[in-house]
């Protein structure tokens, strides 16, 4: 059993430290890398169990079910929605027809189309699904506060990166957006394991990694200038306070990311050839699954794409059911069907995982809009990874979407799952929270054992 208790390191000399940083010391991108660095050493990391990876396709807002993978062709048109269905490489499957690609690569994916928690408050639900837990209400005073670490902080802390340098948790474009899309973070996991934010978006032409960007007039050598001062300071220091021990170690680190080829080159979309970029479709989706391919390869363990915004009720200025889907899943479905055969391509689909989920599906009957609200009765997830049992569909909702007929899955077992496919046993795996009790990554989830052979 691992138990890693401690989670919330503190540095009695930060307030101090920041304000000489500020002053100027590394410059502004050195001081949210260092920081961020030293805090991670700080509460030290489990060893590596493996080298496997997951890209998160995060919908934040709540893709349509029936208009993705849980078509219902047979119900009425209140129910079945603007779009039809069609055929995908598995016999007997289907998919939306907005699908195309996805459809054509069924054979490589699985579909759970019976995830439920019952919740249609979007809060709640992101917090459900990013962390396993039950987030607070929409509502309610503390709706803000993360209770739980998302499962991509958990394993930044856990498993690190797997190449010097590179950050072990990235969120591509951004984390901004979305209903309610504000738990990808740490809680009290400490602020070394939350998401290194790309900031930028990989389709705009003027595309850069803003954190990995020297200051403006700061060059190299005044970098290293400011670096060997920090040093010194830090070194009169370190005798009167065990966690500045290392600290030299940690700022290496933040010059290392600041200054090294690899790193910046992992994050450089441009140097694709133009044909790829092509194949993943000149948007925000395409560009973004791309970048994030590039950089889970250069060892950074989990990358999430945040695919925003799919909450379509049809009352402005949100959009209606049909506008939403032609806008959003075209995209979106050339995009995870470029990255599925990108990686298949550089022999990386054994050890990725692929998800795409949002926090909830959206109610089976249309309202009166021409929309559909929120629904956490039944929706589906998709995975796709060359190392687990592809090509099935796991589950069943009812004819009309709304519940769950066979094999009801809950967040919990979701997010165990790609725990699992990570080497991490979440029913071990335990963290002091900031009461200094310690809380499991998963109490009551189980992998979904139909995905492992």
């Amino acid at each position: 059993m691992l138990k890693i208790f401690g989670g919330g390191a503190t540095d009695c000399d930060r307030v101090t430290r920041r304000s000489f940083l500020q002053a100027g010391v590394l410059g502004v991108g050195g001081l949210a890398l260092g920081d961020y660095l030293r805090q991670s050493a700080l509460a030290g990391t489990a060893p590596r169990v493996n080298d496997r990876k997951v890209i998160l396709f995060w919908l934040s807002g709540g893709p349509g079910h029936m208009e993705t993978w849980d078509p219902k062709p047979a119900a009425q048109r209140e129910f079945r929605g603007p779009f039809g269905a069609i055929p995908t490489s598995v016999p007997g499957v289907q998919f939306g027809e907005l699908l195309p690609e996805q459809a054509k690569r069924m054979d490589k994916l699985s579909i759970i189309l019976s995830v439920n928690h019952g919740s249609g408050d979007h809060t709640k639900g992101n917090h459900w699904m990013l962390t396993g837990f039950e987030g607070p209400a929409f509502n309610a005073p503390d709706n803000t506060v993360q209770r739980r670490p998302a499962m991509g902080s958990a394993v930044a802390r856990i498993r690190g990166a797997s190449k010097p340098g590179m950050p072990p948790y990235v969120a591509v474009p951004n984390l901004r957006g979305g209903t309610d899309n504000l738990f990808h973070y740490a809680a009290y996991l400490g602020g070394f394991s939350n998401p290194f934010v790309v900031d930028s978006d990989p389709n705009a032409k003027e595309y850069q990694t803003r954190n990995l960007k020297l200051p403006n007039g700061l060059s190299l050598r005044r970098l290293e200038d400011r670096r060997q001062a920090l040093q010194a300071m830090d070194a009169l220091r370190a005798h009167g306070d065990r966690h500045l021990h290392d600290l030299d170690a940690y700022q290496q680190r933040a010059f290392d990311m600041l200054t090294g080829k690899q790193v910046a080159a992992a994050f450089d979309i441009n140097a694709e050839p133009a044909s790829l970029r092509d194949k993943y479709g000149r948007h925000t989706f395409g560009q973004s699954a791309l970048l994030a391919r590039r950089i889970i390869e250069a060892g950074t363990p989990f990358v999430t794409v945040n695919c925003v915004p799919w909450d379509h009720h049809g009352t402005p200025p949100q959009m209606k059911t049909e506008e939403g889907a032609k806008k959003l899943i075209p995209p979106f479905d050339v995009a995870l069907a470029a990255l599925i055969d990108d990686l298949i391509d550089r022999g990386l689909y054994e050890s990725t995982l692929v998800v795409a989920m949002g926090e909830f599906g959206r109610t089976p009957r249309m309202n009166k809009d021409a929309g559909r609200d929120h629904w956490g009765n039944a929706f589906s997830v998709l995975m796709g990874c060359g190392g687990m049992k592809m090509g099935q569909v796991i589950g069943r909702s009812s004819a009309r979407g709304e519940h769950v007929l066979d094999r009801p899955t809950s967040p919990q077992d979701v997010v165990s799952t790609i725990y699992h496919h990570l080497g991490i046993d979440g029913r071990s795996t335990a963290f002091e929270d900031k009461t200094g009790r310690p809380t499991y990554l998963i109490e009551n989830g189980s992998p979904i054992h139909e995905l492992f052979v």
